[in-house]
Parts: C-alpha cells; structure tokens; sequence
C-alpha cells in the first residue's frame, strides 16, 4: 500500500511538472509568431536561417562538455532521426509559419497551428497511453469546426495573400505534428541522453541545415538593407533562438517525457493562446467574430479531450 502511494504522488509530481513545464514552453512560442511581423521587411526564408544558424551555434556551445559522453550512444538510426527531426520541427515548420504570418497575418497562423492539439492526438493514437479514437471524435469535431471558421474568414476576407496563407499554416500543421510524435517517440527510446542534451542535438543539426538554407536566402535575396537593420534583425534571431528554441524546446522535452502522448499534444493549446493573444496586443484589435469562434471551438476541444483523459486510466509514458 505504502509503495502505490507513493508511485501514485511519484505520478502525480510528474504530471504536475509535465504541464507546467508545457505552460512555460507555451508562454516562449507564442512569440515566435511575432517574430516575422517585427522583422517584417525580412524574407521566410532569412528569419529561419538566420534563427536557426543562432539555434545551432548556441546548442553547439552548450552540447560541447557533454559531446564525449554522449558520441558513443549515438548511432546512425539517431543520426537520421535527428535529421529529420530538425527538418520537420524547425527549418520547413518555421518557413512555412513565417510565410503565413507574412500573407495571412498572426491570427490566422496561429489559430491553424492551434489545431495541434488534436492533430497530435489523433497521430498518436495508436501509442501506448492513447484512448481509443472513437473517444476523441467529440474533441476533432470541435477542432475542424474552429479550422472551417478560420479558413471562411481567410477565404471571404478578400485580403491578398490570405489563401496562401491559409495553405502555409496548413503545411506548418502538418510539419509540426509529424515532428511532435516522431520526437515523442524517440525520447521514450533514449536513456543516455536527456531531454534536454537531445534538444540540443536537434539545435546543432538544424544550425547545420540551416547552412544550407543561408546562400539562397541571404545572397540571392533582392531587398537591400542598412546596417541598423541587420543589427536589428540579428538581435530578433538571436533572442528567438535563445529563449524559444533553446530554452522553449527544453521545457518542451521535459513535458513530452513527463506526459503521454495523447495528454502532451493537449498542451500545445499553450502556444496558440499566448499568440494570439500577443497577435491581437500587437495589432491593437479585438477578434473578429469568425476569428473569436474559432478560438472558443478550439479551446472547448482541448477542454474535451482532457476531460476524457481525466475519466479514464492512462497508460504512463515509455
């Protein structure tokens, strides 16, 4: 009896870290939808090189004392993980975010991303701790009711680029919630490398990708640029490697080893509340109503589906 107590508290605590550390990861990302309107006159394709080369120089810097212990626990099925992890999380997610933001605008983005939730849910719920799919149709219902309200306001609102928004942020969705479960996936397999040292591999990994991305977005770029400029738009990069890849992605580690899978893809609701939130401070606006309904589907899906995972006996993650 004294040791089920004393796993369920073990539990309990676990949970309780989990979600907070989800929260916190949540507050970080939000900004990164703020990113391409402050550095507005800047392609897609420079905001993610640029903050990825940051990511990668940064991670490098900190992975450097633990790099001899962990070399030997790396293998090439790890290597190619990393890889295409770090494509599917950063590089194609952040283009496509960025481009969405760019031609739909903060809102529109971040309301499709807020689909997430039940996106990652509905991937992952074949993986152990998952509730049957006929247990979360209430939740997905609510969640593409919510996308159908945001894609009639894109598609009616008559303002260019917002079809092609609309398209970018889908594809963003897409690239997300193959990486949230590919990552989730692999932390349950991993125990000589922690939450946060694996984090940190995905960030010099993506530095090295985005080497490749640099040529084309800074040298063939067509827009000229003043110094103050660049320092700015370093400054941007640089703060938005720090503290949302870096620090950001390591709470995020923390809660998808913490939590199943199922109950961690309700967390990423987190990102899309404080984003637009800070979309609509930033703007200096109210939502609009297909904009407002939108939200209210979208968090009474999450509050759906954690409702269900509430009542039932979930299985601890790997």
């Amino acid at each position: 009896m004294l040791a089920k107590l004393t796993l369920n508290r073990t539990a309990t605590k676990s949970t309780s870290t989990g979600i907070a550390a989800a929260v916190l990861a949540g507050a970080l990302w939000g900004f990164v939808f703020l990113t391409p309107e402050l550095a507005s006159g800047f392609t897609s394709l420079q905001l993610s090189a640029g903050r990825y080369l940051a990511y990668g120089l940064i991670a490098a810097v900190l992975i450097a004392p633990a790099w001899k212990r962990l070399a030997p626990s790396l293998g090439w099925r790890e290597w190619r993980a990393l890889i295409w992890l770090s494509l599917a999380g950063n590089i194609v997610y952040y283009v496509l975010l960025a481009a969405a933001v760019q031609l739909g605008g903060v809102a529109l983005a971040s309301l499709v991303i807020g689909l997430l939730p039940l996106t990652v849910t509905l991937v992952g719920s074949r993986d152990a701790g998952a509730l049957p799919l006929r247990r979360l149709l209430p939740s997905l219902g609510f969640g593409l009711a919510g996308l159908l309200c945001i894609s009639w306001e894109s598609l009616t609102s008559g303002a260019p680029g917002s079809l092609a928004g609309l398209l970018c942020a889908i594809g963003a969705l897409v690239s997300w919630t193959a990486y949230a479960v590919g990552n989730r996936r692999w932390l349950g397999t991993l125990h000589a490398v922690s939450a946060h040292e694996w984090s940190l591999l995905i960030g010099v990994v993506t530095g090295l990708e985005a080497l490749l991305l640099a040529p084309p977005a800074f040298l063939l770029a067509s827009d000229a640029h003043s110094a103050s400029e660049w320092a700015v738009f370093a400054g941007i990069v640089t703060g938005v490697a720090l503290f949302c890849s870096v620090i950001g992605n390591a709470l995020w580690n923390v809660a998808t080893r913490a939590l199943p899978l199922t109950l961690v893809g309700q967390m990423i609701v987190f990102e899309t509340v404080f984003a637009v939130l800070y979309g609509f401070l930033w703007e200096g606006r109210w939502p609009t109503p297909a904009e407002g309904a939108a939200m209210v589907l979208l968090v009474i899906g999450v509050i759906s589906s954690t409702s269900v995972h509430r009542t039932a006996k979930i299985a601890p993650p790997a």
